[in-house]
Parts: C-alpha cells; sequence; structure tokens
C-alpha cells in the first residue's frame, strides 16, 4: 500500500476521508490494514448500500403480493439481495475511484479518498474490484436463469456511470439506472420472467435517485464547474428545487402505477388503498426533504441526502403491511 501523497492543499490524512459517518465501524474497530479498501468501497458511508438494495425489497415484496406467495426462497433472496448489494456496491464504487481519480484529487470533498489521496495503487483496486465481483457472482449464481441474467446485465450500467459525467449532463440518470436495477432484480428472482410492473417501479426509483443525487451533487457545483465536470446539479442551477418536485411527482405517480399494476386483481380493495400508501409516504418524505433544501449549505445537503434511506423505507413497510394482510391473513 503506498503512501498518501500530497495534494495542492497540503497532504491528506489517511485515517478519515471528508464525507464519511463520524466514528463510522471502519474507523474505529476495522483492523488498519484493512481501513483504506473498505473506504473505497463506501463501507464508512452505508448510504449507498441502503439505496442499492431497497428497490430489491420493493420488488421483491410487490411480486409476492401480485402472485400472493411467500416461499422460504424469498428469504434466501433478501440475504442474496443484502449481500449482494453491499459487494455490488462495493464493486462499483472502486471502479468509480478508479477512473474517476484524477477528478477526485481536484474536489474538496473527494480528495481524500483512497486512491486519490495515494492509499491504495490502481492495481490494487482492481484486485479488490474483482474480489467483490467475483464473491457477489457467486451468490448470483443460486437465483433462477432469469435473475443471474439480469444480474450480469447490471454491469453494464454500473461500467458506464463513472463516465457520464464526461458526456452528459444527466449523470444523475445512469446512477439511477444502476442503483435501481434491484427493481428488476427482485423480481425476476421470484416469479422467473420480468412484468410491468417491475418496469415502471425501476422508472419510479430512476426519478427518485434523479431527486436525492441532484441534492447530493450540489456539494461538488462549484469544484464540478471549474473542472468541467457535469451533473444536473449545475445543469438546474437555481431552477433545481422546481426539477425536485417534478422528480418527486414522477416517482409517486410511477410507483403507485407499479403497484396499481401488480395487486389490483389479487387483493381486497383495503389492501390495496393499503398498499398505495406506500407512494404516499414516500412523497410526503421526498416534499418535506425538499422544504429543507438549501444549495448554499453543504452540509446540510449531506444530512437530505442521506435522510433517504428513511425515504425509500417508508413504502416499503407499507408494501410489507399489504403483503401479510393480502397472504398471512386473507384480507
Amino acid at each position: 500500500m503506498q503512501e498518501p501523497s500530497p495534494t495542492p492543499d497540503g497532504p491528506v490524512a489517511n485515517d478519515h476521508v471528508a464525507d464519511a459517518v463520524a466514528n463510522n465501524w471502519v474507523d474505529t474497530h476495522a483492523p488498519a490494514w484493512t481501513r483504506p479498501y473498505l473506504r473505497l468501497s463506501r463501507a464508512d458511508r452505508p448510504i449507498g448500500t441502503w439505496l442499492l438494495l431497497i428497490p430489491c425489497f420493493w420488488s421483491l415484496a410487490l411480486a409476492m403480493i401480485s402472485d400472493q406467495t411467500i416461499a422460504l426462497t424469498d428469504f434466501w433472496i433478501m440475504l442474496v439481495c443484502a449481500k449482494g448489494a453491499w459487494l455490488m456496491r462495493g464493486a462499483g464504487c472502486t471502479w468509480n475511484d478508479i477512473t474517476d481519480r484524477k477528478i477526485d484529487a481536484q474536489v474538496a470533498r473527494t480528495r481524500s479518498r483512497p486512491i486519490s489521496s495515494g492509499q491504495v495503487s490502481v492495481k490494487m483496486a482492481v484486485v479488490w474490484m474483482i474480489v467483490q465481483i467475483a464473491i457477489s457472482a457467486v451468490l448470483l449464481l443460486t437465483l433462477n436463469r432469469a435473475a443471474i441474467a439480469m444480474g450480469v446485465l447490471a454491469l453494464l450500467p454500473v461500467a458506464v456511470y463513472p463516465y457520464a459525467k464526461r458526456f452528459t449532463w444527466w449523470p444523475q440518470m445512469f446512477l439511477g439506472l444502476a442503483f435501481n436495477w434491484g427493481a428488476l432484480m427482485g423480481w425476476v428472482a421470484h416469479t422467473g420472467s420480468l412484468g410491468w410492473p417491475a418496469i415502471i417501479l425501476y422508472t419510479a426509483g430512476i426519478a427518485w435517485t434523479l431527486f436525492y443525487d441532484t441534492i447530493y451533487a450540489h456539494q461538488d457545483a462549484e469544484d464540478d464547474a471549474l473542472i468541467g465536470v457535469k451533473s444536473t446539479a449545475r445543469l438546474f442551477g437555481t431552477n433545481t428545487p422546481i426539477w425536485l418536485r417534478r422528480f418527486i411527482i414522477a416517482t409517486v405517480g410511477l410507483m403507485a402505477l407499479a403497484i396499481i399494476l401488480a395487486v389490483q386483481d389479487h387483493v381486497s380493495p383495503f389492501m390495496l388503498v393499503l398498499a398505495l400508501f406506500a407512494p404516499w409516504g414516500m412523497g410526503w418524505h421526498m416534499t418535506w426533504q425538499l422544504r429543507g433544501f438549501d444549495a448554499d449549505k453543504p452540509d446540510r445537503l449531506l444530512q437530505l441526502f442521506r435522510l433517504n434511506r428513511d425515504t425509500g423505507l417508508i413504502p416499503l413497510i407499507f408494501l410489507v403491511l399489504a403483503l401479510i394482510g393480502s397472504v398471512w391473513l386473507g384480507m
């Protein structure tokens, strides 16, 4: 492992990443030699794993409501999704930092990341990425053939995303394509084939990603402008609140449509209404975030971004309640 290299503002400390959660387990409990690699996988910033995992659980719950079936294999699917989300988020972040190492060194928030600060060499980062992908592949092979195919296809948006900010003002769209793949995977892993409810739920997740990652991107808007990196934050500028509101409407409307298509013929009207509280609750939480949005307060922006774990869990709670009511209670 290389020693940290100096940056234009001086040497980078190797005991913490600038935007990591304070007193996280990596910084306080992980063996010292593993810390740069765990930081490379963003293990010290768990929000990304949640944002990758939650759409998997949405679609799995929706698929179970749709065919009124809960099997032991569904609990294994949940476990595979959880482990796979952690591993593939880590592999994706490693790939992102490999491709962005020169850009990261020029941005205050990312300058302390393991590769740009010299804590991990590019060669070792590639090895670490391959290890994470290999373990994910072993887990993937325990699912049905359709899910395996979907899992392999997921590598495409993951590979393209780091380059998106170089050729489009909408890199957040590409992040949405990658981060919401679980909305397709959960459904396919349960049913064995792709369906319209899953596809529409996937688009709802993309709208959600556009919402939270535009907020996140405003942290780096000034640095991005100086080095020529594109983002929706720079594209929207002072019109960002208008666009965030549009993303809320799209998220709520598309999720509601996915739920209606999936469950309307399989549950009672009461359970359908309960399921539709999922997008309503999510939209309420996103609207609350919008009221607190201030592009000039980076700490607040990061706080709002992290709150999106709760945003995604709200609809999951209602979907699980609808699942229990319709399948186990026969309502």
